[in-house]
């Protein structure tokens, strides 16, 4: 791959991780604390979130097709990038890993959780706050879902300060360090919200 294609690829795949993939993994983790109220708002929201006009199209063009190319060009990333060891300290060569692992771990996280709930849908299984109940009777998925809600709380939350860097939004040392702090910030954020609508099935 010519150096010019894989600059707007790369380009690409972080534009998309943001918009609309990150957009998208917050509001549906918004949706799903939603259970903290019970089973009749989870089931609500849910229904809401069913019955949106041209749901097929939102599904595919906004989620599905962008959520594949940036999951699998990140798997690609992931295998085939180094540790900027010269550019960034120890810190964030960790982030950096962190990022490869969450990423390519998340494939196989969306993937269960996709079957779980879109393809067990279309099957005639009714997903609702029982579904997500049934689902969670298992510790063994409680710990999945748990590593999975983390997984990509931090890879939406270092993806948004690596966006911010490579889109030269945040090029000087100081600017980066507030984008760090702002970004951690975001993750403990979200992080509970995730793993408070997990407890709520509980």
């Amino acid at each position: 791959m010519s150096k010019d294609r894989e600059f707007y690829w790369r380009r690409l795949h972080s534009l998309l991780g943001i918009i609309p993939v990150g957009l998208f993994v917050t509001q549906h983790l918004l949706i799903n604390f939603s259970a903290t109220n019970g089973a009749e708002s989870f089931n609500k929201a849910s229904e809401f979130m069913g019955n949106l006009p041209f749901l097929w199209f939102l599904e595919w063009f906004i989620i599905y097709i962008p959520l594949m190319f940036h999951a699998f060009y990140g798997v690609y990333i992931a295998f085939t990038a180094k540790p900027n060891t010269q550019r960034f300290g120890t810190f964030r060569n960790w982030m950096f890993v962190l990022q490869r692992f969450t990423g390519v771990f998340l494939v196989i996280f969306i993937a269960w959780h996709i079957f779980q709930t879109r393809i067990q849908k279309a099957l005639g299984t009714e997903v609702d706050y029982n579904h997500m109940v049934d689902v969670l009777s298992n510790p063994a998925m409680v710990v999945f879902y748990a590593l999975g809600i983390l997984s990509a709380t931090f890879h939406l939350s270092n993806g948004i300060w690596s966006f911010l860097v490579s889109w030269g939004i945040t090029q000087s040392p100081k600017s980066q360090k507030v984008a760090t702090y702002i970004t951690m910030v975001f993750f403990v954020v979200i992080s509970v919200i995730g793993i408070g609508a997990l407890l709520a099935f509980k």
